[in-house]
C-alpha cells in the first residue's frame, strides 16, 4: 500500500500546536494538529512527547469533512 500518512515518534520535535476546536470537555479528550508541515501531525495532547499520526493534507480534510457531517459512528 502506498500512502502519504506516516508517524513521528517524538511529537515535541515538531513546532505549530493547537488544539482541535472540537477538543474540549473535562474528560482529557484533547487532539492536537500542527500548522506549518508538508503533512498535517495529529496527537494526544496529554502526551506531546508522544508520538503523533501525520496525514496528507487531502485525507485530513476528508476526515475532517465527515466529522462535520457526523458520518463516523460513535
Amino acid at each position: 500500500m502506498v500512502s502519504s500518512e506516516h508517524a513521528v515518534s517524538d511529537s515535541s520535535t515538531l513546532i505549530g500546536w493547537y488544539k482541535s476546536s472540537y477538543s474540549g470537555g473535562g474528560q482529557g479528550e484533547c487532539l492536537e494538529a500542527a500548522r506549518g508541515h508538508a503533512g498535517v501531525p495529529v496527537r494526544d495532547s496529554k502526551h506531546p512527547t508522544g508520538p503523533a499520526l501525520v496525514f496528507s493534507a487531502r485525507s485530513w480534510s476528508s476526515f475532517v469533512s465527515a466529522v462535520k457531517r457526523g458520518d463516523l459512528p460513535g
